[in-house]
């Protein structure tokens, strides 16, 4: 059953992409072409006429009015209006995410009200969360054979931190690339088919981040998307992505989802290698006692 959008939260229960790939198995050819004009440039790509749509895709207006009704919109209009929203969603600022939860607040306590919605974006997202995906995700990162490099942007770099501080321990050849540009090609110079890209990049998409993307795929390198409901337009270059839900009551997006899932996945990497990774962690606690990093309580 198709989830609908809630009309009093910003958070859709599935965004227009998601209803899409939910479907997928069951569209037929002519609804795939559309599928794919939607989300290649989405959700722009259908912002025109139904007329304009279908000669786009190439295919008979019908066929657009069948997947819209399939995706549980009553019409076009309402599809239009859905991919509206969720761009306006896309592009909005701290101060008008803060006004739309002015707004719309319920009653209640900020921590009754933002507990709940950091629970809701978990669910949703695990939710959709395929487990080969997450597996093989995790697998790549656990091949000693792939270098690891990790990137995030102005706000995501905390995550892109917090993960290769981890990985860092769990396995050698894990590099942090700052989000200075200009450090880039001293990082890209190494990188050889089949390394893997680990990539933070949630709405206001940073362009940088989006042409390192470009510059590590054409050299071969695999890339692991860790973006929003909408997605990041680095999804098109990447080998696996997971989408996350962002929203709360707060001018600022939510990290919940995305830290809950990375914890997750550096335990499986963990796991994966835990011999190796134990050795590596005994010589690291040999460093701090040596150096005295850590208070001793004796």
């Amino acid at each position: 059953m198709i989830a609908t959008t809630d009309s009093d939260n910003e958070n859709p229960l599935d965004t227009v992409a998601e209803r899409l790939q939910a479907q997928a198995n069951t569209l037929t050819r002519a609804e795939r072409q559309l599928s794919d004009l939607i989300l290649d440039n989405y959700p722009v790509s259908a912002l025109g006429s139904i007329t304009t749509v279908a000669q786009a895709a190439g295919i008979s207006t019908p066929t657009v009015a069948r997947l819209v009704q399939k995706l549980g919109f009553k019409g076009f209009p309402e599809f239009q209006a859905e991919l509206r929203r969720e761009l306006e969603a896309r592009i909005s600022g701290p101060i008008a995410k803060h006004d739309t939860w002015i707004r719309k607040a319920p009653e209640g306590h900020i921590l009754n009200r933002f507990a709940e919605a950091g629970i809701i974006n978990i669910r949703q997202s695990f939710g959709q969360i395929e487990a080969e995906t997450f597996d093989a995700s995790c697998e790549m990162l656990a091949d000693k054979k792939r270098a690891v490099y990790v990137v995030g942007g102005r706000i995501t770099r905390t995550m892109a931190d917090y993960f290769y501080l981890h990985m860092q321990v769990i396995r050698p050849r894990v590099t942090h690339i700052p989000t200075i540009s200009n450090a880039w090609p001293h990082y890209l110079l190494d990188v050889e088919p089949g390394d893997v890209f680990v990539i933070f990049d949630v709405r206001r998409y940073e362009a940088s981040t989006l042409k390192l993307a470009e510059m590590a795929h054409e050299r071969g390198a695999t890339i692991v998307l860790f973006t929003d409901q909408w997605r990041s337009p680095i999804y098109k270059l990447a080998t696996r992505y997971f989408c996350s839900r962002i929203v709360v009551p707060s001018a600022w997006d939510s990290s919940v989802a995305t830290m809950l899932l990375l914890e997750t996945m550096i335990a499986d990497v963990q796991e994966r290698l835990w011999s190796d990774t134990r050795a590596r962690m005994e010589s690291l606690e040999e460093m701090f006692d040596r150096t005295r990093f850590f208070r001793k309580f004796t």
